[in-house]
């Protein structure tokens, strides 16, 4: 998966410490129906996920990402949850603490491919059949997406 060029911009000052970063998932339905890939970095089938540009709306980055790795266009519905996954340190010693904004968004066009090589195989899943997904998380975005409540759930709190 290739680094966004402001987060190698600012490793350049930070070196490997934790550098927050703000996240999105986009989980995208359709007719039953989920869109699902296969990373490339590591084999998990999760949904759509990316980093937030500098300056760009969460909802956008979304809509962003779904185009680039799946080349399906979405319309996002709402925020689903929110919450801050814990740190996550690569093989070169780079740490991140990423804050996710799950969104549930809707399929607007396009037939699923892996658009960008950050998905080996992209393709929609049955909701009520869902393949064993890898990481536990992800399930959970998915669930907090199906949910017919209109108010996004918050992590933690007092």
């Amino acid at each position: 998966m290739p680094t966004p060029d402001f987060v190698l911009d600012l490793r350049r000052f930070v070196g490997t410490r934790p550098l927050p970063l703000v996240g999105v998932t986009a989980v995208v339905l359709r007719e039953g129906q989920v869109l699902l890939g296969r990373r490339s970095d590591n084999g998990h089938l999760t949904p759509v996920t990316g980093i937030v540009d500098p300056g760009e709306e969460p909802a956008d980055a979304a809509v962003r990402e779904t185009l680039e790795e799946a080349d399906v266009v979405c319309r996002v519905e709402r925020l689903a949850w929110v919450h801050q996954i814990p740190r996550v340190t690569y093989p070169n010693g780079d740490q991140s603490d990423y804050l996710d904004l799950t969104f549930r968004c809707t399929w607007v066009s396009g037939d699923p491919y892996p658009a960008d090589g950050e998905m080996t195989e992209v393709g929609w899943y049955d909701v009520d059949a869902l393949p064993e997904l890898e990481l536990p998380d992800m399930r959970r975005r998915i669930e907090f997406a199906l949910r017919d409540e209109h108010a996004a759930w918050f992590e933690g709190g007092l």
